[in-house]
C-alpha cells in the first residue's frame, strides 16, 4: 500500500512538472502592415521577399573611401570590441551551466599526526576523492542551462546590433562630411562671384547707373557669405572629430571623396516585416530576453519539487576508527539524498510570481521593439521619397533662379532693373543650391537609416 501511495505522489509530480520541460515557441506576433507605404493612399506596403537589409554592406557602401573606414571601425570601434567581450563571457557562462549535467569531483588528501603521554608518534592519513551528481528529474539544470543558452544568442544579437549601429553611424558622418565639403564649395564659389559682381557695381557707380546704397548693400551681402564660411568649416572639423573618435583615432583629417560620385538607388527594397524577427539585432535581443524569462519562470516552478542528488567517496586511508593500518585499506562509500522545499513554499511562491511578472513584461518589451522597428523602416521609406521628390523640384528651382541671376543682371546693366533685384536673385540661388545639398544628403541618410531599420550590416 506504501510503494503504491509513493508511486502515485511520484506520478502526479512528473505529470504536474511536464511544462518545466518545455522549450520556449515564439509568441504569435502579428507583423501586418507594419510598414507604411509612403506613397499609396492605402498605407500598408506592398512589399516582395527582397530586403536590401540582406546585403553585405559593402554592397550597399560602395565608396571605397569610405568601405575603407567602416573597416577600421569595425577592427577598432571600442562598443564594438566591448560587445564581442560580452559575447565571450555568454559562451564561458553556457559551458559552466553544461557542466552542472557533469558529477563534480573533490580530491581531498589529509595527514596529521598525533602522540599520547610522550609515546612515539602515529602517522594518519587518507587521500578520498569525493564526488556528488544532482540528478535534473525536475528540470532545473535543463532550463538554467537553457537560459544561458538564450543569453549566449542575445550577447550575440547585441554585438550584431552593435555592429550595425557602427556602420550606420560611420556612414553617416562620412555623408554629413560631404555635405558639408559640397556646401563649403558652393558657399565659396559664391563669394568669389559676389566679389565680382561688387567689382561691377563699382564701376557702374563710376558711370553713374546705381548708387552708394547699392555698393553698400552689395558690400554687406559679400560679407554675409564670407561670414557663414569659417562656420561650415568648424562643422567639418567637428563632423571629422566625431568620426575619428568612433574610428578610435585622435582627431585627424578624414580622407574622402565627393557627394557627386555617390550612386543613389532608385528603388528600396525593404522586404516583408516578417523578416524583422530574424535580421533585426534589437528585436533579436528583445525576443532571447523573452525566452530568458520563460526559462526563469520554468527555473522558478521547478524549485517547488524535491532535489535528488548522488554523492559518495573512494580513497585510501589508514586511519579505521580507532585503529591504526599501515599499509592502508581503501575507503568507499556512497549516499543518496532528496531534499523536498517545505519552509521555503512561501519564498518560492514569491519568486514564481515575479518570475512570470517579469515574462510578461519581457513580451511586452519584444512586441514594442516589433512596432519600433516597422516605425524607423516607414520613417526611411517616407524620409527618402521626399528627398527624391524634392531634389526634383530643387532642380527646376535651382534652372529657374540662375535664369533669374542672369536676366536680373543683364536689365539692371540696360537700367531696367534695380540692385535690390539682382541681390535677392543671388540670395535665392545660394540658399537653393545650399538646400539641394541637403537634399542630397537627406536621400543618402535615408539610404543608411533604412539600412540599419532592417537589420543590415553583416
Amino acid at each position: 500500500m506504501k510503494k503504491q501511495i509513493l508511486y502515485t505522489v511520484c506520478l502526479a509530480a512528473l505529470m504536474s512538472s511536464c511544462h518545466i520541460y518545455k522549450s520556449y515557441d515564439r509568441p504569435e506576433i502579428d507583423t501586418k502592415g507594419l510598414y507604411r507605404d509612403p506613397l499609396s493612399v492605402n498605407d500598408t506596403l506592398t512589399s516582395d521577399t527582397t530586403n536590401m537589409g540582406n546585403l553585405p554592406w559593402k554592397e550597399v557602401f560602395t565608396d571605397p573611401k569610405l568601405q575603407e573606414i567602416i573597416q577600421l571601425g569595425l577592427d577598432q570601434n571600442t562598443d564594438l570590441q566591448s560587445a564581442m567581450l560580452n559575447v565571450k563571457q555568454a559562451e564561458a557562462s553556457f559551458m559552466s551551466a553544461r557542466m552542472a549535467y557533469a558529477p563534480s569531483l573533490v580530491l581531498s588528501p589529509q595527514g596529521g599526526v598525533s602522540s599520547f603521554n610522550k609515546s612515539n608518534p602515529t602517522w594518519t592519513w587518507s587521500a578520498p576523492v569525493a564526488a556528488s551528481w544532482e540528478i535534473d528529474l525536475f528540470g532545473k539544470l535543463l532550463n538554467s542551462k537553457r537560459k544561458a543558452k538564450v543569453a549566449l544568442l542575445q550577447s550575440e544579437a547585441y554585438k550584431q546590433a552593435v555592429q550595425t549601429q557602427v556602420i550606420s553611424a560611420i556612414a553617416n558622418y562620412y555623408y554629413t562630411l560631404l555635405m558639408l565639403d559640397k556646401q563649403l564649395s558652393i558657399t565659396e564659389e559664391t563669394s568669389v562671384i559676389w566679389d565680382k559682381s561688387l567689382e561691377t557695381m563699382r564701376a557702374m557707380k563710376e558711370a553713374g547707373m546705381v548708387n552708394e546704397a547699392a555698393i553698400v548693400q552689395s558690400e554687406a551681402n559679400s560679407y554675409m557669405v564670407k561670414a557663414s564660411i569659417p562656420d561650415i568649416k568648424q562643422q567639418i572639423k567637428e563632423a571629422e572629430n566625431a568620426l575619428s573618435l568612433l574610428l578610435k583615432q585622435a582627431p585627424q583629417k578624414i580622407e574622402r571623396g565627393s557627394i557627386d560620385e555617390q550612386n543613389f538607388p532608385e528603388v528600396l527594397n525593404a522586404g516583408i516585416p516578417a523578416q524583422l524577427l530574424a535580421n533585426r539585432p534589437d528585436v533579436k535581443a528583445a525576443e532571447m530576453a523573452l525566452a530568458m524569462a520563460y526559462y526563469g519562470t520554468n527555473k522558478a516552478r521547478a524549485n517547488f519539487y524535491p532535489q535528488i542528488s548522488i554523492s559518495g567517496t573512494l580513497g585510501w586511508t589508514n586511519q579505521a576508527g580507532n585503529m591504526i593500518v599501515n599499509p592502508g585499506k581503501m575507503i568507499l562509500s556512497a549516499l543518496g539524498s532528496l531534499t523536498q522545499p517545505l519552509f521555503y513554499r512561501g519564498a518560492n511562491i514569491a519568486q514564481l510570481k515575479i518570475a512570470k511578472a517579469q515574462q510578461e513584461s519581457a513580451k511586452l518589451s519584444f512586441e514594442q521593439a516589433i512596432l519600433n522597428a516597422g516605425s524607423e523602416v516607414s520613417n526611411a521609406l517616407t524620409s527618402y521619397e521626399s528627398a527624391k521628390e524634392k531634389s526634383i523640384q530643387r532642380e527646376k528651382q535651382i534652372n529657374s533662379l540662375e535664369k533669374s541671376v542672369e536676366y536680373t543682371q543683364q536689365l539692371l546693366t540696360l537700367g531696367t532693373s534695380t540692385y535690390l533685384e539682382v541681390l535677392t536673385a543671388q540670395q535665392s540661388l545660394l540658399s537653393a543650391q545650399l538646400s539641394q545639398v541637403s537634399d542630397s544628403f537627406q536621400r543618402m541618410q535615408s539610404i543608411v537609416n533604412l539600412y540599419h531599420a532592417l537589420g543590415g550590416g553583416r
